[in-house]
């Protein structure tokens, strides 16, 4: 079995990417997104964190989150919203997509994939990177031609708050670098 190796920092921000089982596309549909806010909501109850960025394709998602200074554990929260989510709405969603026998035994269902990316961010200018990657993610998967045409981000808060001006990603291709994401 592979070992894997996970930063723990408590009080730390982190970029993450999570994705459903067999890229099935279903976190964008109504229930998808319904049921995802909620389980977020309700963790953030139990365990709180702060969700600073967020982008929701149909089969993946990226946000960041920064943790209590008490608190490193990301992988409760991570464990406890896939959890509601495939509670609240697995039979709503009735994804016909077969479970394997190793799946069966952990008691997985279809809608994740059991692992997720995660990545310590390091100082402003790495944070930066990680939004402008989230931020403009749905145009580099061809879902829309400039951010501002996502609703399912947080790209409209950033512009608010002037973080963004409204047609960022638009004129120009944001300069981010090539290992985000993929570290």
């Amino acid at each position: 079995m592979s070992n894997y190796r996970r930063v723990i920092a408590c009080g730390g921000t982190f970029f993450f990417t999570q994705v459903t089982y067999q890229r099935i596309p279903w976190l964008c549909s109504d229930i998808g997104r319904d049921n995802l806010r909620k389980a977020i909501r309700r963790v953030q109850q139990l365990y709180p964190f702060s969700l600073d960025a967020i982008a929701l394709l149909p089969e993946h998602i990226h946000c960041i989150w920064t943790l209590p200074e008490n608190d490193g554990n990301y992988a409760i929260r991570w464990r406890l919203i896939k959890s509601f989510v495939t509670q609240s709405c697995a039979e709503q969603l009735n994804i016909k997509a077969e479970i394997s026998e190793s799946r069966q035994k952990r008691q997985e269902g279809n809608l994740w994939q059991r692992r997720y990316w995660e990545h310590l961010i390091r100082d402003e200018k790495d944070f930066a990177n990680h939004c402008d990657y989230i931020h403009y993610n749905p145009v580099k998967h061809g879902l829309c031609q400039s951010p501002k045409e996502w609703q399912y981000s947080s790209f409209h808060r950033f512009v608010q708050q002037g973080i963004y001006s409204k047609d960022w990603g638009t004129v120009q291709t944001p300069n981010i670098p090539d290992n985000i994401g993929r570290e």
